[in-house]
């Protein structure tokens, strides 16, 4: 799944080639898209919009569309438009520079833009989603329900991180792909952020000191950025607009690693279930949270 690095790699990719252009038509091929909205109310709603900004929250692409050209003259123009996407597992896109055909398996979605560019978005699997919200105010009540804070920001601070882990039994791993508590981190980017906070990913969250709480968000920050600057990560379907792999799977610490010498101590790595997802760890780098001792009977896992 695209997470953090690989969306932000999509639209620093796109974001040139989009922004001030006009989004002459969006063609909508698969309704499961936009379901449970008909394809033609969402074609017609961002049609002839000039897309002032490509955003990003979290796993999310935001495209930014202000008022038609054609309502622009009128005294008073209608507020933004923002057409909210997520790749879900295998979704991508694709620019299509003018006169190239547009020669990509699994075509969902169609950008067809005033500059000539198209921008295709294909996913095998079907399950990448556009949503359409009208005004500031829609965005950001939508990502409000769904997001917590971004981990580039300067909000992130271990502070913050601290507030949010205080109390919670969860193990760190799954408190890490909570995208209600961090937006934007999935199952790549906590097993290489733990590795490097040398934390264990069974550890209750609650339990680590203040100085592993700083150290894991450092972790997290380096881990994401180590993948934007690697143009993400390309395990199975993700590429850049320009059809390339990312590169950051050939810098992976451990994630994928198992059987293979940890690069700090040598110990091999070994592949957990933790959070119901392949978990990678060096147990020398990371110790093991101990067992409830004999006769206390185990607290049952946090809630999110």
């Amino acid at each position: 799944m695209p997470e953090l690095p690989e969306v932000e790699t999509i639209r620093r990719a796109l974001a040139s080639r989009v922004e001030g252009a006009v989004l002459e038509r969006l063609e909508i091929m698969d309704p499961r898209f936009c379901a449970p909205a008909p394809p033609a109310e969402l074609e017609a709603a961002v049609a002839e919009r000039p897309v002032e900004r490509l955003a990003r929250r979290g796993k999310y692409l935001v495209w930014k569309l202000g008022p038609p050209a054609a309502q622009l003259a009128g005294a008073v123009a209608p507020g933004p438009v923002y057409l909210v996407l997520h790749l879900r597992m295998t979704g991508n896109l694709l620019l299509v520079a003018p006169g190239e055909a547009t020669q990509a398996p699994h075509l969902r979605v169609r950008f067809e833009l005033g500059t000539g560019d198209r921008v295709a978005f294909t996913d095998p699997r079907r399950f990448g989603t556009g949503v359409l919200l009208r005004g500031a105010e829609a965005r950001d009540a939508y990502f409000a329900a769904r997001l917590g804070v971004e981990p580039l920001d300067p909000d992130f601070t271990a502070d913050a991180l601290h507030a949010l882990a205080a109390g919670r039994r969860a193990p760190v791993k799954a408190f890490l792909l909570s995208q209600e508590r961090i937006a934007g981190v999935g199952n790549i980017y906590a097993d290489e952020a733990l590795f490097r906070a040398g934390i264990h990913p069974l550890r209750p969250v609650g339990s680590l000191r203040r100085s592993q709480l700083a150290a894991l968000r450092d972790a997290v920050v380096a881990s994401l950025e180590a993948g934007i600057d690697a143009r993400g990560a390309t395990i199975d379907d993700f590429r850049q607009p320009d059809g390339a792999r990312g590169s950051f799977q050939d810098r992976f610490l451990v994630h994928r690693r198992a059987g293979e010498p940890c690069p700090d101590c040598g110990r091999e790595i070994v592949k957990l279930r933790v959070a119901q997802r392949g978990t990678y760890v060096c147990e020398g780098c990371q110790t093991r949270p101990r067992p409830p001792r004999r006769g206390r009977p185990a607290r049952a896992a946090a809630v999110f």
